[in-house]
């Protein structure tokens, strides 16, 4: 009876709650919110950072928890724009404390990527995406396909 009112997947319940219990509507945005936001509560052993295009073509630097999965509590930054600079300004304001608490940071091959990484997160290890190297390792092998 209570899946029929709310339907099978909560949906009418969950549109009650964000336009009238929640009190979304009536939150002010942080004036700095269009150029980054910064959640250090979510910050874990384990990160990754990568920039982003979103649907007008923005670029973003983002800083995710990796034991989040995606999931609530997966984003720790995100920076409008790649500029190494901008994103280590933004990224320090998290405490040093907890930044030396990142055993490993997940990066794609950009230099901008490891130099972030290098001035933020100073005790983590770099890492490189395996998607980059799996990349990097079947151009190589249609290069050689090609050349023979």
């Amino acid at each position: 009876m209570i899946g029929l009112f709310f339907g099978v997947n909560g949906k009418k319940l969950q549109r009650q709650y964000k336009k009238h219990l929640s009190s979304f509507r009536a939150w002010e945005p942080k004036e700095h919110a269009h150029q980054w936001i910064i959640y250090p509560q979510n910050i874990g052993t384990h990160l990754a950072i990568d920039e982003v295009t979103l649907s007008q073509g923005e670029l973003y630097t983002v800083v995710t928890n990796k034991k989040a999965k995606g999931k609530k509590g997966s984003l720790v930054a995100i920076v409008a724009g790649t500029k190494t600079e901008q994103v280590i300004e933004h990224v320090s304001k998290i405490t040093v404390k907890k930044k030396q608490a990142v055993i490993e940071i997940i990066l794609d091959m950009a230099n901008s990527m490891k130099l972030i990484a290098k001035k933020c997160l100073t005790k983590a290890i770099q890492v490189t995406d395996c998607f980059h190297l799996q990349k990097l390792a079947l151009e190589a092998l249609q290069e050689l396909r090609i050349k023979h």
